[in-house]
């Protein structure tokens, strides 16, 4: 086929992607541009003397700040629901030497996170009982046995006027971390680590139920309660037809675009029918929104990897391990590796998980690595919510439309900025060999 035919039937498509008003986007409250916007700027009430107290307790000699700045920390379509903002001070000590600190510290965007607490849990009541908590109980479980194991950022408590509240962390760069490029996708080295990494969180937070019970139901649901999915099937509405249309561009659609639209009606059922967990299967607690920006990599002089992290612990969800592999490994990953060494991964990270139960001496019977494949096929209904969405996110270059309002609604803004990420070249080429490969393993059944 030629690039002019190809051109021409990508700007047919999107001619004709479905002009949706936006009932559904009010009908959720999702918040207008000019909301999104005015949300991005720094709050009146974030200034050096929150940090004083925060400071006298984790800072040994301090005596002041001396100079305080805070600004946003990461460009569009980095991040989606909340903002990130590099907090930088230099402080001085009953010595009177100074020195230069830096904080991380998540805010919410009002609009968005009233939008959010419409439907289900307070997000930053998540992450933080995920970072108080969860996290210091499957890191003890580790050291318990004699082994360092480190999933995170160190985190803070702060007292601010946000009627949400705030996730303060320590600023991962100053310790040489960061993200890998999205839009080239983690190589080999890069999965093995992450896999390696997750397998010791699904290990420990596995390990943890059988000896302290069940988590809290903040933790074990997270924000996937009944009226949360319901809104979210209006909103979606609007997208699916727009993708399908987007779809119907793909080299090769004919062979897989009716079963996947008629796949598409029992979509929200059985994401309800997943909030039923079975305790005869191996369950952990999933990070519940993995991919590559919520995964920090520290690399040594020479660029190898010397330690993997997790950061946004906001959308946990206990349940079968596959929820998160099906997330990374989907869109997160180079498009060489992607599906060619699939099954690969799968393998590397059974073998990394029933290494690390061993070790944390899990009471019940170890999961076969046939059992994963088992659950891999049972809630196969995740993929292709995972190329709807984080796929996408993934692939799509740096772009002023990218935020939480055109993600989730369906103004003629979040249409347009929907049709750019599932008809980009980039997407484009993924989708034309996930969605087939979907097919062929019975997903659209």
């Amino acid at each position: 086929m030629s690039a002019n035919s190809s051109n021409k039937r990508e700007s047919e498509a999107v001619k004709s992607a479905p002009e949706v008003g936006d009932e559904a986007a009010t009908a959720a409250n999702v918040p207008p541009p000019a909301a999104m916007a005015a949300a991005r700027q720094m709050p009146d009430w974030l200034k050096g003397e929150l940090f004083v107290d925060l400071l006298k307790k984790n800072v040994p000699d301090f005596k002041a700040i001396k100079s305080f700045s805070a600004k946003p920390a990461q460009n569009a379509g980095e991040n989606y629901s909340t903002l990130m903002a590099l907090v930088q001070m230099e402080v001085e000590f009953e010595t009177g030497k100074t020195k230069q600190l830096s904080y991380m510290l998540k805010l919410p965007i009002d609009s968005v996170q009233k939008m959010i607490m419409g439907m289900t849990h307070n997000i930053f009541d998540i992450e933080s009982a995920m970072y108080r908590d969860v996290i210091p109980e499957l890191e003890q479980l580790y050291s318990d046995v004699g082994v360092k194991v480190k999933f995170g950022p160190q985190f803070y408590e702060l007292q601010t006027p946000s009627e949400f509240g705030v996730i303060l962390l320590e600023d991962l760069r100053q310790r040489s971390f960061k993200n890998a490029n999205r839009l080239e996708g983690f190589d080999m080295e890069h999965v093995k680590c992450v896999l390696k990494k997750l397998a010791q969180w699904h290990a420990a937070s596995a390990v943890r139920v059988e000896s302290k019970g069940p988590y809290p139901k903040l933790i074990a649901t997270g924000i996937l309660t009944e009226q949360f999915l319901e809104a979210m099937k209006v909103l979606n509405e609007a997208t699916l037809k727009l993708f399908n249309e987007c779809v119907r561009t793909y080299k090769g659609h004919e062979e897989y675009i009716e079963s996947m639209e008629r796949s598409q009606d029992k979509m929200f059922d059985n994401f309800r029918a997943m909030m039923q967990i079975d305790p005869n299967e191996f369950n952990v607690l999933n990070h519940g929104d993995f991919w590559a920006n919520n995964i920090m990599f520290q690399y040594d002089a020479f660029g190898k990897i010397r330690e993997t992290y997790f950061v946004d612990f906001q959308m946990p969800r206990y349940g079968p391990p596959v929820h998160d592999l099906y997330n990374v490994l989907l869109s997160s990953t180079q498009y060489e590796i992607k599906l060619k060494y699939f099954e690969y991964f799968i393998m590397y990270y059974h073998n990394q998980l029933i290494e690390n139960l061993k070790l944390l001496k899990y009471p019940k019977k170890l999961p076969a690595l046939k059992d994963l494949h088992i659950a891999l096929y049972k809630y196969d209904f995740w993929a292709p919510g995972v190329v709807l969405s984080h796929m996408g996110v993934v692939l799509l270059d740096p772009t002023d439309g990218a935020n939480a309002e055109n993600l989730h609604g369906n103004t003629p803004g979040g249409i347009e900025f929907k049709k750019l990420m599932y008809t980009n070249d980039r997407y484009r080429k993924h989708a034309e060999a996930v969605l087939p490969w979907l097919h062929n393993r019975g997903v659209f059944e």
